[in-house]
């Protein structure tokens, strides 16, 4: 296989079976060669990963063939796998923790500068996990390993099927949510960050954080600027450091 700098890919009917069945959180997204005819090992790829809740994409794989050597039999079906595993929000939340939790949930950030950036930000400040949804969000690609500097291993990256039915059930185990919004009548820095779990939501690069996550924000905060908004990256940690000076002053004081 040649070197692959956007992705990890496997290929092949028993590989990607073998994956599935012993490390199906490692899972971002399974190809399906268009037109192809399903015989038994196919069929039950495309059974177990929709028993797992792992995207399947019908498409040509030839748009692949940059990624392999010349003449690779892909046995109709591709996937991309991480390099670390994903955990279950269930798991996380099952997690003991001396005093409260702070959590990141990415709604739609989709470039893996920016994911990575968040990642090795969020690990540093101390950060008990990065929620994110199975669509239309980065997967842990190579890239997001190297622009994390490793900081990948060190925080659980955790993964929903559904974003808004995820933090429906962080506000059930008292997770306050908090959600950056331009318009936002609060600035990041008047909220108290020290006396509760939270979710910080930062939104896509284009879009921001959608309607649905929006509503079900308990605060709207925003970081005042002066030219246009933050990357999404920088953002984050603004707010991320902002909740980490907050607890040391307490910590001071106590």
């Amino acid at each position: 296989m040649k070197n692959n700098n956007t992705n990890n890919l496997i290929y092949g009917k028993n590989p990607i079976l073998e994956i599935l069945e012993k490390s199906p959180n490692r899972l971002n997204k399974i190809y399906i060669q268009q037109g192809i005819s399903y015989d038994n090992r196919l069929k039950k790829i495309i059974n177990e990963a929709n028993n797992k809740k792992i995207i399947i994409q019908k498409t040509n794989l030839q748009k692949f063939k940059d990624n392999f050597e010349e003449d690779t039999n892909f046995q109709g079906v591709i996937a991309s796998v991480s390099s670390v595993e994903y955990i279950e929000l269930e798991d996380f939340l099952a997690t003991e923790k001396k005093g409260f939790k702070r959590l990141i949930v990415l709604d739609e950030v989709q470039d893996p500068h920016n994911f990575g950036a968040i990642v090795r930000t969020a690990a540093a400040a101390g950060f008990d996990g990065i929620l994110v949804s199975n669509h239309r969000s980065c997967p842990i690609t190579p890239v997001v390993e190297k622009i994390s500097s490793g900081a990948i291993n060190h925080i659980p990256i955790i993964k929903t099927t559904s974003l808004s039915a995820g933090i429906d059930i962080l506000k059930k185990h008292d997770f306050w949510v908090i959600a950056t919004q331009m318009q936002a009548k609060d600035n990041y820095f008047e909220i108290d960050y020290t006396d509760m779990n939270f979710a910080l939501v930062m939104g896509s690069e284009g879009s921001g954080i959608s309607k649905t996550i929006l509503n079900k924000a308990d605060f709207k905060v925003k970081i005042l600027s002066n030219f246009e908004s933050l990357n999404v990256s920088n953002a984050a940690a603004v707010i991320m450091y902002e909740a980490v000076r907050q607890l040391y002053l307490k910590s001071k004081k106590s």
